[in-house]
């Protein structure tokens, strides 16, 4: 009797759109979020008339789901906004399937706008006060990611030089995408010279603060040929929640993706062997070197090894966050969508010069609050499925 899961390429993302990326001054959160939109349904090749399921999120508009609806002129049967941060998105694939397998819409579009680097100028606080830690007065969110790094270096002795290899690889790779906003030359001394915000994190530790919005398609995978671009189909998914308060992490070397990703790759039978391309949520370097050992790609306390010698960088043995990430090509507050359509894109061999040669499965991990929510999910080629 087979254990393979029923929702294991149940889906595929056949539509796909940037919106606004990286500043679209003058707009609105809604109005990026609708360029977005109207992108991938003609990626798809369909109308907003075609759209039944809704999946969002925003940290602007406390009934995301209504607002973005009406915005859009649309009348969902299954309308799904659940808000655990950055990840919310990559939770939303997820949720999509389910929806999409038991029947519930015909055609689910995951969408998500912002206009955090015009509007704003600089991150968004949260809007609760961190009950135990509001006496130290964190800088919020850094002192949190500044938190898990000095522990993870006390730890297991990575250092600020490791983590500036990560910046400088997603620097690299932002130089090869006309979208990103940061693309000019970045070196080692460069970053470790940079003004430190949090220590051990400078600013150039941490991700931009741009515009930007996505969406994203998905019908049931029996469907998924008729449409004018190459499926891409949801091969697994898994999402973790460990805490919400930096202060309650268990431990601030291991992260909820050492549960959330073993699960993904169990529903998909995959292994990080099988994965071509990498989009990992950066918010802020050590996030990289965090997610890398947790989702099993080296040893706990190896990251920080793992990352040197441009092995992530373009024309290293292991392709990571292939536009430039959050931390050089866009980041609007919540990253998680940009991660997906990243790996569309080079699933359908549509990334110009920073395209992964070969790419049939990547993975994308999200995450949300401080390290709190994470969730992985392994995307695949017709190949794969």
């Amino acid at each position: 009797m087979s254990t393979a899961s029923p929702l294991r390429g149940a889906a595929a993302i056949v539509g796909a759109s940037l919106g606004g990326v990286p500043m679209a001054p003058g707009r609105s959160a809604l109005e990026i979020l609708g360029e977005a939109v109207h992108g991938a349904l003609a990626d798809a090749g369909l109308k907003l008339s075609d759209v039944d399921g809704l999946f969002t999120g925003s940290s602007y508009y406390f009934l995301a789901g209504l607002s973005v609806a009406e915005y859009l002129g649309l009348k969902p049967k299954f309308c799904e906004a659940t808000m655990v941060g950055g990840s919310s998105y990559v939770g939303h694939l997820l949720t999509a399937a389910m929806a999409l397998h038991t029947g519930q819409c015909e055609v689910a579009l995951i969408c998500y706008g912002s206009n955090q680097g015009s509007g704003f100028g600089k991150l968004k606080s949260m809007a609760e006060t961190p009950l135990y830690e509001a006496p130290y007065e964190p800088r919020y969110p850094i002192s949190s990611y500044a938190l898990a790094a000095a522990r993870h270096m006390h730890q297991y002795g990575s250092t600020r030089e490791d983590l500036a290899h990560i910046a400088v690889a997603a620097r690299q790779w932002a130089r090869l995408n006309p979208l990103a906003h940061a693309r000019e030359p970045l070196s080692i001394e460069q970053v470790l010279a940079a003004r430190l915000v949090s220590d051990p994190l400078s600013v150039l530790d941490c991700c931009l603060v741009t515009d930007g919005g996505g969406a994203l398609v998905l019908v049931r995978s029996e469907r998924a040929r008729d449409f004018p671009k190459p499926p891409v189909y949801v091969l697994g998914a898994a999402a973790a929640t460990w805490h919400r308060q930096i202060g309650s992490m268990p431990d601030l070397t291991v992260t909820a993706a050492a549960e959330s990703g073993p699960r993904a790759f169990a529903m998909a039978g995959l292994a990080p062997k099988d994965v071509d391309v990498l989009e990992l949520y950066d918010a802020f370097t050590i996030n990289t070197l965090l997610f890398l050992e947790d989702l099993g790609f080296c040893a706990k306390g190896e990251g920080g090894a793992f990352v040197r010698n441009g092995r992530i960088a373009p024309g290293g043995a292991l392709p990571v966050n292939t536009n430039g990430g959050g931390l050089s090509c866009c980041h609007p507050g919540m990253y998680g969508m940009f991660l997906l359509i990243e790996a569309v894109q080079q699933l359908r061999a549509e990334a110009g010069a920073r395209q992964v040669r070969g790419a049939e499965v990547a993975l994308c991990h999200g995450n949300g609050g401080v390290l709190s929510s994470q969730v992985t999910a392994l995307l695949g080629t017709a190949a794969t499925v």
